[in-house]
């Protein structure tokens, strides 16, 4: 059986992905500094590993065949992720195991291309893009090394999955119990959105087609690349009655972000919210076959269901 190491196991997206490998029959550690998992892992294997202490990491995924690199800090914390980027590389090197690590849309700066294929040109205008530009620049140095192979699938803005900190649950859903959707930017401005159950499933479908993959691999996730107005109309459907639009009052951010630094670090960020972007992929189909999709208003409808929003009973049939 195909041991997995997911890092980050207790986050959004660790979670989702841990479940999406346990449900496909895969033997799954998840690794938490504190080593304890949500109950909806009870069949992943927990184990203790921190990913900025080597030697831990080295430990903690010893004899898996792959690595599910989930680790997400904080919009104030990202001097870690390169740290933590090296740590991994070290911990597959010691360990000769296979990469695997969700990539983002951060790469392409602004202004944003407005379709973006796996042969769009990086150009990083914030300095969260040009830390995952040199994260995917190791992750590239590694692999034509000969010393670790890694697959990047790359996705937009998440949502869907238990826990917080996405744009849909800190805003978009932020305000629904009381009638409200709230738009991030323009509501007719299409964005991409990757639902977090089917972007997990594409892992798993790019684990079970290594042969088709070379050393380094960065691939597109094309998800739901809608408006909010199509996110409103689903949301909608979902609650069963209609909401008010209101919009995210960028002023105030702006205003404070001087002040504030988790608001300085969204404001420098808020170019995605105004400038229209979706991901097309050309080897993605023809590497896994289809591409999870799930219907918008279906997801829409679980998403809300996962953050504890209540929703009618019977989505599908109003649809």
């Amino acid at each position: 059986m195909t041991k997995i190491a997911i890092l980050g196991a207790n986050g959004r997206l660790g979670r989702v992905v841990a479940k999406a490998f346990i449900d496909a029959g895969y033997d799954v550690r998840a690794i938490t500094r504190t080593g304890k998992v949500p109950a909806e892992l009870a069949g992943a294997t927990a184990v203790a590993g921190d990913a900025l202490d080597r030697e831990s990491l080295i430990r903690a995924t010893q004899r898996v065949d792959i690595i599910f690199n989930g680790l997400n800090p904080i919009y104030t914390d990202w001097g870690k992720c390169l740290p933590m980027a090296e740590n991994v590389m070290t911990a597959c090197r010691a360990n000769g195991t296979l990469h695997l690590f969700p990539g983002t849309v951060y790469n392409y700066g602004s202004p944003m291309p407005a379709v973006i294929t796996e042969g769009t040109p990086f150009h990083p205008t914030t300095e969260k893009g040009r830390i995952r530009c040199a994260m995917e620049e190791l992750f590239r140095r590694e692999a034509e090394a000969g010393r670790v192979r890694t697959i990047i699938l790359r996705a937009g803005d998440f949502f869907g999955g238990t826990g917080n900190g996405s744009w849909f649950d800190l805003v978009v859903a932020a305000k629904m119990s009381k009638g409200i959707y709230t738009a991030p930017g323009p509501a007719d401005l299409v964005h991409e959105w990757a639902y977090l159950p089917d972007f997990a499933v594409g892992f798993v479908a790019l684990a079970r087609n290594l042969d088709k993959l070379g050393s380094y691999e960065a691939l597109n996730f094309p998800g739901h690349a809608v408006t909010d107005i199509e996110i409103k109309t689903a949301a909608e459907k979902a609650l069963g009655r209609k909401l008010k639009l209101s919009f995210m009052p960028w002023w105030v951010l702006r205003a404070g972000s001087p002040f504030v630094a988790m608001w300085r670090e969204i404001v420098s960020m808020s170019y995605l919210r105004f400038e229209a972007h979706r991901l097309a992929s050309a080897r993605l189909n023809e590497i896994i076959g289809e591409i999870p999709h799930t219907p918008l208003d279906q997801a829409v409808h679980e998403a809300l269901q996962d953050i504890g929003i209540a929703v009618a009973p019977a989505w599908h049939q109003a649809a």
